[in-house]
């Protein structure tokens, strides 16, 4: 009796675990269905908006940046366009955007005023995809549409260029700037030379005036080429380069997280990217442009402004002096990211406090509120817990970023106090101590150009076999212009401050010293 009741038992055990394994199964296999391959089919999100706008470029950033800015703009205002990637090398065909129809989800996360936050969007604005080494015909068909007005491009710094090779027989030429003066060329005749038919160009190229180097290079290969004059007078008055200056972090596709935003979108997306949160496209541009583009009537950071050398000044001197500031500081102080520096609460009062009392009287042509909601801006994506930004990758030629970044407001902080600034100082002193390519026993994987790292690796040996003092070696580097841009030497005291922290942060550490600063 017990032995029929022990076996009946364990049937009906074994009868419950098959039960609930096969429920387990069947529930996994129906999840797993659930996550389809992303299309416009499978999202049942039909193209609806009329080709508007054509692109060159279709990587990470432009996706993540101007295609969900089209997005929204179609989702909230009545822009009602669409986007024509045109593929600007000949390698490659954007084979996972032509798989997925133009579809790509978008990750977005961040602190904003103080507050996490993050959003998941389907972007759905990209219609078409050409590659015009195999499709030429179809990159010329484009010109040909009434309804295209906008042309972005970001084709890296070296993308605007001149090259005497391209011809104008060439099926496309080789560089970007002749493919967009062919492509012009051929709306110019196909509408007879009509005003109304130019177009809105807004490159974001990361160089200075990029919609002014565009324009001249259209313009220098037309002459070369030596289109008619009346093409070229169409090009200076009926079409509008517009100058821009772009700003988010795009990291990428998102291994680890992946999986999870996929269950939470329902898709399989090669080409999910993640960025962070904020964003500013600032355009140089007239009230024209400013109408036909109503990034007004949205919530999205666009600026239209006359004067882009003073927001790019904000942005230089702020977000990335910021950076440069820190990296030699947290480095030195054991932190290996810029999240774990910002978590550090001596190390970020220190670039908040180089930031506020440093920068921000040098930068006169903002308001002060304006600069402050820009420095808080930059302290709240220093803080982002989903980017992970190396310091060390950020070291990257930090000379050279000394001189572009730093010097330019250490210089106007001396003109406007009639003493050097204390903190950018000792961040430079940091910087001398932190190319010394080693700190408490640890390498330190500088990476700069030779004749600075050979020009470091002299004066710290010298220094360690005690022929120089570091005081001589703070001169030295003082003094050469390659290094810090120009002779630092004649700000008086500054040689000194910087030999003693040097000697300071090996002897105490830089939390102490940054301590010291602040008393």
């Amino acid at each position: 009796m017990a032995i029929t009741t022990l076996f009946r038992g364990r049937e009906e055990f074994l009868y419950k675990y098959y039960l609930r394994s096969k429920q387990r199964i069947v529930k996994m296999a129906t999840k797993e269905k659930s996550i389809q391959l992303l299309d416009r089919h499978t999202a049942q999100k039909p193209v609806i908006h009329p080709i508007r706008v054509m692109q060159f470029g279709g990587g990470n950033f432009l996706r993540a940046f101007c295609d969900w800015m089209f997005d929204v703009l179609n989702k909230t205002t009545a822009f009602n366009g669409s986007v024509a990637v045109v593929k600007p090398t000949e390698t490659g065909d954007y084979t996972a955007l032509r798989e997925q129809n133009g579809l790509f989800t978008v990750a977005l996360d961040g602190i904003k005023n103080g507050k996490t936050v993050s959003e998941v969007t389907l972007v759905e604005s990209i219609s078409t995809i050409i590659q015009p080494y195999t499709e030429w015909d179809k990159y010329l068909a484009l010109a040909e549409l009434p309804e295209l007005r906008f042309i972005v491009s970001n084709t890296t710094e070296a993308g605007i260029q001149f090259s005497e090779n391209d011809k104008i027989t060439d099926c496309p030429p080789k560089e970007f700037p002749a493919k967009l003066t062919l492509w012009l060329y051929h709306r110019y005749s196909y509408f007879n030379g009509d005003k109304d038919k130019g177009c809105i160009l807004l490159p974001c190229e990361l160089i200075e005036d990029n919609g002014e180097a565009l324009k001249e290079t259209v313009i220098q290969y037309a002459k070369h080429w030596q289109i008619k004059q009346e093409f070229i007078d169409w090009i200076l008055n009926c079409n509008h380069f517009c100058s821009t200056l772009v700003d988010r972090i795009v990291s990428g596709y998102p291994t680890d997280r992946a999986p999870f935003l996929e269950e939470k979108t329902g898709f399989k997306d090669k080409l999910l990217v993640a960025g962070e949160e904020y964003h500013s496209w600032v355009i140089k541009a007239n009230a024209l442009v400013q109408k036909e583009l109503p990034f007004s009537k949205t919530d999205l950071n666009v600026q239209f402004v006359d004067n882009l050398h003073d927001y790019r000044e904000m942005k230089v001197r702020i977000l990335n002096g910021a950076h440069t500031s820190l990296v030699p500081v947290g480095y030195l102080a054991g932190l290996r990211t810029v999240k774990e520096s910002m978590d550090n609460e001596v190390v970020s009062n220190h670039i908040f406090q180089i930031l506020a009392t440093e920068i921000k009287p040098t930068l006169t042509k903002f308001s002060s509120n304006e600069i402050d909601a820009f420095i808080d801006a930059v302290v709240d994506r220093f803080k982002n817990p989903t980017l992970q930004h190396f310091l060390i990758a950020i070291s990257l030629n930090s000379t050279s970023k000394f001189q572009s970044r730093l010097l330019p407001a250490f210089k106007d902080y001396n003109q406007l106090h009639g003493s050097f600034p204390k903190r950018i100082a000792f961040s430079l002193a940091s910087l001398i101590r932190f190319y010394k390519g080693s700190f408490n026993g640890e390498v330190i994987a500088v990476t700069d150009d030779k004749l600075v790292l050979k020009f470091f690796e002299n004066q710290w040996k010298m220094v360690d076999n005690k022929s120089q003092s570091v005081t001589d070696l703070v001169a030295h580097t003082l003094a050469n212009k390659t290094i810090v841009g120009e002779d630092l030497t004649k700000y008086k005291g500054l040689v000194d401050f910087i030999a003693k922290s040097i000697t300071a942060i090996d002897e105490y550490g830089v939390e102490e010293c940054l301590r010291k600063i602040e008393n």
